[in-house]
């Protein structure tokens, strides 16, 4: 249950934390770069506000590592649609290959 608590948390961080260190480069390109900061600082906040929570809960688990390599999992699972249909980016193999090597880290911290 803390395992699936902490994804979910993590998963919304992710989403939070994607929008505020490049969301702005869609929403914000004609804004002065002060108001790109102060508005990421913003939305940095409620990612922060989910992830730090996730991490406690998630410590209770999993090891540093196994947390981390989750953390990196769910970043490029929230990262690559957020490319593709946000940010309008074409995605190539090569991304699908580092989702696999992604998928092999998260397998090989998890075995036990």
């Amino acid at each position: 249950m803390k395992i699936a608590v902490t994804t979910i948390l993590l998963i919304f961080s992710n989403l939070f934390q994607t929008y505020a260190w490049y969301g702005h480069l869609s929403t914000m390109k004609d804004k002065f770069w002060l108001w790109a900061v102060l508005s990421s600082w913003g939305v940095a906040f409620i990612e922060y506000m989910l992830m730090v929570p996730a991490n406690r809960i998630g410590s209770n688990v999993m090891s540093l590592p196994q947390l981390k390599i989750l953390q990196e999992a769910i970043t490029l699972s929230v990262f690559i649609p957020f490319a593709v249909f946000f940010a309008k980016q074409h995605i190539g193999w090569n991304y699908f290959f580092a989702g696999i090597c992604i998928a092999g880290a998260v397998f090989f911290i998890f075995r036990t």
